[in-house]
């Protein structure tokens, strides 16, 4: 039989007693986190499928493994205004620690529904004249994240058009002009326009039907070009302005890259698989404490420039050699 001195009794009781929170914690599941995705487009979109699994693979990364120790939910609005409005207030009511959200239509309904659950945004080009930070520098609120390009960038675009055809003195810009950045962008294209003696014209983006009609009846005047800017509206109706674009002739310049790889002629703009692999690094400081209040909005670090030679060979334009060496890819 052991035999233990008072005093020894107590120091291994003490022992004993410091060790039952470590057993027990030892024993306890990990905690699950919840995560919200809000997407702006439909479910069938494969590059926005190709973000969010850059996204998804970014988490795992930093320790998070679906199942384990986080859960996530995923909506996909179709660009659709209420089908969005619906779908943030599920999220929003699932209570999640964060959500990701993608472009500036998801980003304000979620903002109108709560100030509290954070926020973490890519595809943004100016979360600032949206109301959705106070600052790049110190967003102040819920939300931070995440700027697709500054509104300069768009008068770029134009810049890029007039070197591919230099005889263009017309451009159609489709916008969504029920965003502040699609009235942003156009207005950067049209400041530019003058010195590039280019006369800019607004097509509206809101059906397919708007976007036929206006751009026939653009193309009826010769040495025309094309420019399509950002919104969630413009990667729905993808397919169809691109072969808009074939069926009337129009060297067109697109804002990022899945336009050029659906046989678009060119496209210019930052890197969208980085920024979700970077907003994942931004979710996972979240999950572990930090306030998106005190995580500065990024702007991009990697653009891209893509030039589609066989659909420039199908519209008869030489694409000059330096313009082609500039190109981070060309599709032949």
């Amino acid at each position: 039989m052991l035999n233990v001195g008072r005093r020894d009794f107590i120091t291994l009781l003490g022992g004993a007693v410091a060790m039952w929170p470590l057993a027990a914690r030892a024993q306890q599941p990990q905690r699950m986190r919840r995560v919200g995705v809000l997407m702006s487009t439909g479910a069938q979109d494969a590059p926005a499928q190709a973000r969010l699994a850059a996204f998804l693979q970014g988490l795992q990364e930093f320790g998070w493994a679906v199942g384990r120790n986080v859960r996530i939910d995923i909506r996909w609005p179709a660009a659709d205004p209420e089908r969005t409005r619906r779908d943030a207030a599920e999220l929003v009511g699932l209570a999640p620690d964060v959500i990701m959200a993608t472009g500036s239509a998801t980003v304000a309904p979620l903002q109108h529904l709560t100030r509290s659950v954070p926020i973490v945004f890519v595809i943004v080009p100016d979360p600032v004249g949206a109301g959705f930070v106070d600052s790049l520098a110190r967003p102040g609120g819920n939300a931070t994240g995440f700027t697709s390009f500054e509104f300069g960038l768009a008068g770029k675009w134009l810049e890029l058009l007039k070197e591919i055809v230099p005889g263009t003195t017309r451009a159609a810009v489709i916008r969504d002009p029920g965003l502040s950045a699609g009235i942003g962008q156009f207005a950067a294209i049209q400041s530019m326009a003058p010195s590039l003696g280019v006369d800019v014209v607004p097509v509206n983006v809101r059906d397919p039907g708007e976007i036929e009609r206006t751009l026939a009846a653009f193309v009826r005047s010769a040495n025309s070009g094309l420019i399509v800017t950002g919104s969630a509206l413009t990667v729905i109706h993808r397919d169809l302005i691109v072969d808009l674009a074939a069926r009337h002739k129009l060297p067109a310049v697109y804002y990022e890259s899945s336009y050029a790889h659906a046989g678009g002629l060119s496209s210019y703009g930052s890197d969208f698989l980085d920024q979700y692999r970077r907003a994942a690094g931004y979710v996972d400081r979240i999950l572990k404490g930090e306030k998106p209040a005190d995580l500065p909005v990024q702007a991009p670090t990697k653009y891209e420039l893509v030039i589609n030679l066989k659909t420039a060979k199908a519209l008869g334009l030489d694409v000059s050699p330096s313009l082609l060496a500039r190109a981070d890819e060309v599709i032949e």
